[in-house]
């Protein structure tokens, strides 16, 4: 059988029409779309209609979508924007304890310049509760960014409830969220959701790595973390990538014609790959949470290292927390305050569209097999 993966929260196969995309990109609409020759006027075509693709698929205007390199640029950009253009509000801002290092760390570098940060516990999902935030909103609260679904538990944070919140108090701040692991996996709309920046990725969704995109809601100005030309409406400067962003296009138009079909799908091989795992191994614990392509499992007392060393002999790929914390323990974990035992046994489990059943039964009887090899003592 072939190799089993069964990681696309940390990233995903590109999907043979964006493949394809990017190749007829590099190899006949090669020009830059600044250029206005024949060739340049034709890569502006393309460049404006994969545009119009992403922005069909996250529910926005064209003009409100910047292309970027990816969920970390987008996060930086939103969050370091969004604090200099409502400085006037105050230097106070509202996140997580569970947000993506993307987010952490920029908080971070803002705690070192004067901000002031509010973590929120998230609750037994990875979620954050609405009543949590709206009890820390200030008069000086200038931002409030969350991500939509914990990138390795798979909680749902109730955006849209988050930003009524913020209506209701009457506050100034600004509503950011890093929807990486939403995009075209939760329904949503950026026209209706509330938020004023939304950070979004092209590897999730079958695109390729190193293309992403912003959300910035007509009106609002925030300064641009580049300098240069006047490219994206001289928001963000640089050549754009237009092979990258093409494939980008094409998978988000993909993803939007599919995802019901897609999400139903992953739902539905959660709930069985869930049950098959308690039935075979009775002592496994999982995190019980809304999104349709991640699962977060535990043997407690195992250790997620080993299990992934025998999984990967077998071809099958899994990880234990965020591909960006390279094998260190999960924050997200330690923040919900599940025991040490229990997250040094965890594995994250993430699902796509092209994830089979048969995959799954091959992955549990794997992993039922690694447990009684590995761990003898602990059956």
């Amino acid at each position: 059988m072939k190799s089993i993966y069964l990681d696309n929260a940390a990233t995903t196969a590109v999907c043979q029409e964006a493949s394809e995309a990017a190749l007829r990109a590099m190899t006949s609409v090669y020009g830059n779309p600044s250029s206005t020759h024949k060739l340049g006027r034709e890569a502006k075509v393309l460049l404006d209609a994969s545009r119009e693709s992403v922005a069909s698929a996250l529910g926005c205007r064209i003009e409100e979508l910047v292309f970027t390199s990816g969920g970390t640029e987008s996060d930086n950009w939103a969050i370091r924007g969004a604090a200099h253009a409502n400085r006037h509000v105050g230097k106070h801002i509202i996140s997580s304890m569970a947000e993506h290092d993307a987010v952490r760390k920029t908080l971070d570098q803002l705690e070192k310049d004067g901000w002031e940060i509010t973590r929120l516990k998230p609750d037994k999902s990875g979620a954050i509760p609405v009543d949590d935030v709206a009890a820390a909103l200030r008069s000086d609260t200038a931002l409030v960014t969350l991500m939509m679904v914990n990138n390795e538990t798979g909680g749902v944070t109730d955006i849209a409830a988050i930003a009524r919140a913020i209506k209701v108090a009457k506050s100034r701040a600004l509503l950011h969220t890093d929807a990486v692991q939403a995009f075209l996996k939760i329904p949503f709309s950026a026209k209706t959701l509330g938020a004023d920046l939304i950070s979004i990725s092209g590897h999730k969704i079958h695109a390729p790595k190193g293309i992403g995109a912003l959300y910035i809601k007509s009106g609002l100005r925030i300064p641009s973390l580049l300098y240069g030309g006047e490219q994206e409406n001289s928001r963000r400067p640089g050549t754009e990538s237009l092979p990258l962003i093409a494939a980008f296009g094409a998978a988000a138009a993909l993803g939007k014609i599919g995802m019901e079909k897609h999400t139903q799908h992953m739902s539905e091989l959660k709930k069985k790959v869930s049950a098959l795992l308690c039935e075979e191994m009775p002592q496994i614990q999982l995190i019980d949470s809304g999104a349709p392509h991640i699962l977060s499992i535990s043997l407690p007392g195992y250790k997620s290292e080993v299990m992934m060393n025998y999984l990967e002999a077998k071809e099958i790929y899994v990880s234990k927390s965020s591909a960006c914390k390279k094998g260190k323990r999960s924050h997200v974990l330690e923040a919900m305050g599940i025991p040490d035992r229990q997250i040094d046994g965890t594995l994250r489990i993430g699902l796509s569209r092209y994830t089979t059943y048969e995959e799954i039964c091959v992955f549990v009887q794997a992993l039922s097999q690694a447990s009684k090899d590995l761990f003898p003592s602990l059956r």
